[in-house]
């Protein structure tokens, strides 16, 4: 009997039936996602190869693959959960995909959370960029004040030599 091995993706079938078949360029991504869950097996496998032939050709220069290289070297793989997918099906040009990937890297576990963008060259995905879904950007509601604007306090004085002086 054939063992099997779980793929490290987490999508619940066997290494060789899911992700390796990239890996190997047995066989071409057809979806965002299946990229998506290569590009995270690629890191526990450290094939750095597979990662920067996948990154988008005009963005690729501007990784440090050996820094890559060290981190998946360097870092305890726990998981992938996959929280979304916007397009990047088989006929798409585009697709997102929101996930979390969990690691240790030695100062203990760590969810990366993450929305990755993709896009299709000549019927190959490629990674084009991220943003981190978590982050929020800070909304001011009340008007700024200038250091050398009136002081709101009243006193006449410009902010900066009133309450702006603490």
């Amino acid at each position: 009997m054939q063992s099997t091995s779980l793929c490290p993706c987490q999508s619940g079938s066997d290494f060789t039936k899911c992700c390796e078949p990239y890996l190997i360029k047995a066989k071409k991504p057809e979806t965002a996602e299946q990229l998506m869950r290569a590009r995270y097996t690629a890191f526990t496998k450290v094939n750095m190869d597979f990662i920067e032939n996948t990154h988008d050709p005009k963005t690729r220069k501007t990784i440090d693959m050996d820094d890559n290289r060290d981190w998946a070297e360097n870092t305890k793989w726990l998981g992938l959960e996959i929280l979304n997918t916007k397009d990047g099906g088989s006929d798409d040009q585009k697709g997102m995909v929101e996930f979390i990937a969990k690691f240790d890297s030695g100062d203990g576990e760590v969810k990366h959370h993450e929305l990755s963008e993709f896009t299709k060259h000549n019927g190959q995905w490629f990674f084009t960029d991220s943003t981190n879904p978590s982050a929020k950007t800070y909304v001011r509601t009340e008007a700024k004040i200038g250091r050398n604007d009136p002081c709101l306090c009243g006193s006449g004085k410009k902010y900066k030599k009133c309450c702006g002086n603490n």
